[in-house]
């Protein structure tokens, strides 16, 4: 789902006391408005809907820590927020997976800048179910047998379990989109370079809707953001394999880096970052900034 918060400044002018309402720019930071005394930046910002909710509230809360720039936020994946890094179109692209060499070669040349990297923050990716489901622990071997190509795992019965809540006992595998940050990464956790995804399965748009589709659907399984989590899902604990620990997408599995699907997330500017941007990025990884992530159920990076 896409959603886009635009965080509007009010100037004061003493003279004759009249207030302008400074609205964002439907271009990119080169249409800024200028006000009497100062330039009002609005910080174009878009990609991971894994970090999407993180980024807006990061947004919201800056409005009462910066009087001269505002952020724009929207989502689409990490795919697009790169897509839109390579164009010169943002300011920070948001991404939950490492940017490519090629995307990195690519936004260089088409922008003359060298986008920069800055981890904002950890993620484990869950792995969900409806509450109703007979299940806690899962592995990665198992896991990759359920959505890797090839794979032999097409009903709970085969993991040795009798799912009651859905009759038909086929499990129904909830995935992403291609273009997004949290696809690569679960599908490199799983699969390694060499095997891809299976066809088949209910691929969503949104880190939100890929839960709120599992917890009204008994009879499926899928991966999303710990950040996601709500009271009419269950997460699995993960193991590496049969003989190893199992552990749940907690904030102290994390930390410990236990928890063996945990992953760092990004934020690219275009160019070394300066002036309202630099400002923006220095505050998001600040105790103030951080104190959010670990807010919306994220692992801020001071802890790291």
């Amino acid at each position: 789902m896409k959603k886009t918060v635009i965080v509007c400044f009010v100037s004061v002018l003493v003279c004759g006391c009249v207030v302008i309402g400074c609205s964002p720019p439907d271009g990119h930071n080169s249409n800024n408005v200028a006000t009497k005394n100062s330039v009002h930046v609005t910080i174009k910002n878009k990609g991971s809907d894994t970090i999407v909710n993180l980024a807006q509230a990061w947004a919201e809360k800056y409005t009462s820590v910066s009087r001269t720039a505002s952020v724009e936020v929207s989502g689409g994946g990490s795919g697009t927020g790169v897509a839109a890094l390579i164009n010169g179109t943002v300011d920070i692209a948001n991404c939950s997976r490492q940017i490519k060499p090629k995307e990195l070669e690519q936004a260089t040349q088409n922008t003359g800048k060298v986008p920069q990297e800055f981890i904002v923050g950890y993620d484990a990716l869950a792995v969900y179910v409806h509450p109703d489901t007979p299940i806690d622990k899962i592995t990665i071997p198992q896991l990759a047998e359920i959505y890797g190509e090839g794979g032999k795992i097409t009903k709970w019965s085969h993991l040795g379990i009798q799912n009651s809540a859905c009759p038909s006992d086929e499990i129904i595998r909830i995935s992403r989109q291609s273009n997004s940050g949290t696809y690569f990464y679960f599908r490199e956790a799983l699969l390694g370079e060499n095997r891809d995804f299976r066809i088949g399965s209910l691929d969503l748009h949104g880190s939100k809707d890929v839960v709120e589709v599992i917890g009204r659907t008994p009879c499926a399984i899928g991966y999303s953001g710990m950040g996601y989590a709500t009271s009419h899902v269950k997460m699995l604990a993960i193991a590496t394999d049969e003989d190893a620990s199992y552990y749940a997408p907690t904030l102290e599995n994390v930390l410990a880096k236990s928890y063996p699907i945990a992953r760092p997330l990004y934020m690219y500017s275009l160019g070394e970052p300066v002036g309202e941007i630099k400002a923006y990025l220095d505050w998001i990884l600040s105790t103030e900034g951080q104190k959010i992530v670990q807010k919306l159920g994220f692992v801020p990076v001071e802890n790291n």
